[in-house]
């Protein structure tokens, strides 16, 4: 006899979010008991509105925003690039994840703005969001509409890459060979 569980698909949250949202397509998978729903980009920020305010989710509070680079990965994803948000109901002290993938239509080699890489800010949602998806735009090249302040957070305004896309050199494009090394003595 097995002693797998079998996948937690019926959170009561996929119901609801079916019933609210007809003819939306979504998909749901679980992973370790962790309950994850996968919505389009187009409808991502109207699902988090109402999985935020709806009185049988009230998921109030977005605990962090992950960002994966699929690229290499052995099994076939919906898109290059997710985008997962870590939803928690605190009254409930539950926790229910979003995803999103999305697909470039351009090179990811170089710092092309590709309208495929955009998604709706949530910043109006969470304003906590501000800062994470800022640091999505600056690793991952992935833009936010309506963003208060969509600018580089960890890199300077010029930076010529995205850096954790999985196509950029471990060893940089030379960005470090500009600075002057500093040793004991010099600083």
């Amino acid at each position: 006899m097995s002693s797998a569980k079998k996948p937690n698909l019926d959170h009561p949250v996929f119901a609801i979010v079916k019933e609210r949202f007809p003819g939306k397509r979504f998909r749901a998978t679980e992973f370790r008991r962790q309950s994850t729903l996968i919505v389009d980009p187009q409808d991502l920020h109207e699902v988090l509105a109402f999985l935020k305010s709806d009185s049988r989710c009230d998921f109030n509070f977005l605990s962090d925003i992950h960002y994966v680079d699929y690229l290499g990965y052995p099994a076939k994803t919906v898109g290059r690039f997710a985008c997962v948000y870590n939803l928690l109901s605190l009254a409930r002290d539950d926790r229910f994840f979003v995803k999103t993938f999305l697909d470039p239509s351009l090179p990811t080699d170089g710092i092309a703005d590709d309208p495929a890489l955009y998604l709706d800010s949530v910043t109006d949602l969470w304003p906590g969001a501000e800062w994470m998806e800022r640091e999505a735009f600056d690793m991952l090249g992935i833009r936010f509409r309506n963003h208060p302040d969509l600018r580089r957070i960890l890199l300077w305004e010029t930076y010529p890459a995205f850096p954790l896309r999985k196509d950029y050199p471990l060893r940089g494009r030379g960005e470090r060979e500009m600075y002057r090394v500093l040793d004991r003595t010099s600083s």
